[in-house]
C-alpha cells in the first residue's frame, strides 16, 4: 500500500526522509527564533517538570514556516496525501517538550477545535529530534473514516469546552492496548501525517533530550469557515478574522502553498 492509500485508509501514515538537511536547519532556526520571540499566543504549557513551549500562526513574521510549504516539500506532500488539486496552509504549530517534561496530551481530535471544516485535511507533524516509539504520538487507525466530530475537551480537566456542545458525538472510550492504536519512531526528516478527524494523543518527554516538532496543518479545496459555539484554537476570530458560517477562507489569512 502506498503512502496516500494508507493515509486514506488509516487516517495516519509516516513518510520517511521528506526533508533534507538544509530544510531541517532552516526549520530549526525558525523554531529558535519563535522561542526567542514568541507571538501573542506563545507560552509554556507545563505546570511542573520540563517546559512545554507552544506557539502558532507566526508564518507571516517568521518566513521559513511558510517557505517550507511553498518552496519546500510539504505542500506537494499534503496534496498527494489528500488527493487535492490546491493546498492552503491553515496554520503552523510549534511544539517543544524539554527533557523531563511531564505534560502528556490526552486523546483528542483536532477538528472540533478549529474554525474550519472540509473534505480534505492533513496535519504534517515534523520532528526536529529523534523520537522513540514510546515518546511518539499515538493514533487510533480508522477513526477518521466516518467523519464524526467528537466532544472538544479541555486537556487538563477533560471537561467539555464552555458553550453549546450538543452537536458533537460523545467522546469514545479508547483502549490504549488495541491493535488499532499505532505509533511510530521518527527521525529528523520524517513526517507523521494525519487527518484532522484522526484521534490521537501525545506522551510526555521523560527522556534527557528535547522533543522539537512543528505541526503544519493543511486544507484542500472545499474547505469552509465554521462558526463554532465555543472558543477555537487558534483563536482566529479574536485575531481579527471576520467571517460567517460557510464563508470561503481568505487567501491573506490562509495562503495557497501548492496547486497543480
Amino acid at each position: 500500500m502506498n503512502e496516500s492509500k494508507q493515509f486514506q485508509a488509516d487516517g495516519v501514515v509516516v513518510v520517511r526522509d521528506v526533508l533534507d538537511r538544509n530544510w531541517l536547519r532552516r526549520l530549526a532556526e525558525a523554531v529558535e527564533e519563535n522561542m526567542a520571540h514568541p507571538g501573542p499566543y506563545g507560552k509554556n504549557h507545563a505546570e511542573a517538570g520540563g517546559a512545554y513551549f507552544g506557539d502558532y500562526v507566526n508564518w507571516n513574521r517568521i518566513p521559513d514556516f511558510l517557505n517550507i510549504a511553498q518552496e519546500g516539500p510539504l505542500g506537494k506532500l499534503a496534496a498527494d496525501l489528500m488527493g487535492a488539486s490546491q493546498v492552503r496552509l491553515f496554520h503552523e504549530h510549534v511544539l517543544v517538550k524539554e527533557p523531563g517534561n511531564v505534560s502528556a496530551t490526552p486523546w483528542h481530535q483536532d477538528m472540533p477545535y478549529y474554525c474550519v471544516d472540509g473534505p480534505r485535511t492533513v496535519s504534517l507533524w515534523v520532528p526536529l529530534d529523534t523520537v522513540g516509539q514510546a515518546e511518539s504520538l499515538n493514533f487510533l487507525k480508522g477513526s477518521h473514516r466516518d467523519k464524526k466530530t467528537y466532544m472538544p475537551r479541555r486537556f487538563k480537566t477533560l471537561e467539555p469546552l464552555e458553550g453549546d456542545t450538543t452537536e458533537y458525538e460523545a467522546f469514545p472510550e479508547i483502549d490504549a492496548h488495541s491493535d488499532a492504536v499505532v505509533s511510530f519512531a521518527v527521525n529528523p526528516g520524517d513526517v507523521l501525517a494525519f487527518d484532522f478527524h484522526t484521534l490521537h494523543d501525545a506522551p510526555a518527554n521523560p527522556t534527557d533530550t528535547r522533543r522539537r516538532a512543528v505541526s503544519f496543518r493543511f486544507i484542500g479545496e472545499g474547505a469552509r469557515y465554521v462558526a463554532r459555539p465555543h472558543e477555537v484554537s487558534p483563536p482566529f476570530p479574536d485575531m481579527g478574522l471576520k467571517l460567517k458560517m460557510n464563508d470561503p477562507l481568505p487567501e491573506d489569512w490562509f495562503p495557497t502553498v501548492w496547486s497543480g
